[in-house]
């Protein structure tokens, strides 16, 4: 990701910004604009409001073979969390060792190092979930 880009995504990366529906209801996870369901457009309709952060291990793997910049990192594990809102994300666990984790685990949300552009770069920083 350039590093513009990645400044541009800081409130929603950080702050784990969502939108919902007005209309529908739905819950999208990055915001959009246009809601999935009712094609509904921003005007009004499309709340933005923060995450509480707390979810569920709905899957999860762990990962031996990393792209290069999570080669220090291996073996990590990568879960597929049900937030408390309902939407699903991706995300490492931190934390824990792959044994003791499990579907239902409930977890929350902390910001971590992700990784960084080049010797003197970016360090980025997300989010990732450790046990509750």
């Amino acid at each position: 990701m350039t590093t513009a880009r990645f400044w541009r995504d800081n409130a929603t990366r950080y702050n784990l910004m969502a939108t919902r529906c007005g209309s529908c209801g739905k819950v999208t996870f990055p915001p959009r604009h246009v809601c999935p369901i009712c094609h509904r457009r921003s005007m009004g309709k499309m709340e933005k409001f923060r995450l509480s952060g707390k979810g569920e291990v709905y899957s999860f793997t762990l990962v031996h073979e990393a792209p290069a910049a999570f080669e220090l990192q291996k073996p990590y594990i990568v879960a597929m969390i049900k937030m408390d809102e309902g939407v699903m994300m991706t995300a490492q666990l931190s934390d824990c060792e792959y044994a003791e984790v499990k579907i239902g685990m409930r977890v929350k949300a902390t910001l971590r190092k992700i990784g960084e552009e080049g010797a003197g770069g970016v360090i980025h920083y997300g989010y990732k979930f450790v046990p509750e």
